[in-house]
């Protein structure tokens, strides 16, 4: 679908407006979607690297930081849904973090199966001094405040439609497809 394309646009829409075109068009990278989310992923996260080394963390990091930041102590599977991360790649994040002396990881005194992480004084006053990270990432993306709660709020409803779209989307779209042909 165009990047273009209406936010408001139903699946039956998205497939209409896909109907006619020729494979050439419907793979033209400007015709995706999924590439400037992908470009201006990459480039927002390169934009942290200044910001974030001089407090030592990567950006990876920082999003499990300001997780821990807001709530003091997350089990690594909690971690994982709110950043949308596996424990494969939050193991060796958490582990770094622990070396760095910004947490503490810990087995569950309720349940031995479950990690805990939690903050040690060292990750808690990293906070301040990490506090002047988002304004400085304001700054470089020049967004306003409603444009940048717009994005957020059509971010979120991309993620959850891809999400939905996992397990019941492709069913949808194939539904419509086959009640187009009847």
């Amino acid at each position: 679908m165009d990047a273009s394309a209406s936010s408001q646009a139903s699946p039956q829409e998205a497939l209409s407006a896909m109907e006619g075109a020729s494979p050439a068009e419907l793979l033209r990278l400007d015709n995706q979607l999924c590439f400037p989310l992908y470009a201006c992923s990459k480039e927002v996260v390169r934009s942290y690297q200044p910001l974030l080394g001089p407090l030592g963390l990567t950006y990876t990091q920082y999003l499990c930081m300001m997780v821990l930041w807001e709530e003091g102590t997350a089990t690594v599977s909690h971690l994982g849904e709110r950043l949308y991360l596996d424990s494969g790649t939050l193991t060796p994040v958490l582990k770094k973090l622990e070396k760095s002396g910004y947490i503490t990881r810990e087995r569950s005194v309720a349940d031995a199966r479950v990690l805990e992480a939690r903050l040690t004084p060292e990750g808690r006053a990293l906070r301040d001094r990490a506090a002047s990270v988002p304004a400085a990432m304001a700054c470089r993306v020049r967004l306003s405040a409603d444009e940048a709660a717009e994005l957020r709020r059509l971010l979120a409803k991309v993620i959850a439609s891809v999400r939905d779209g996992e397990t019941t989307g492709t069913t949808a779209c194939a539904q419509m497809k086959e009640s187009d042909r009847q």
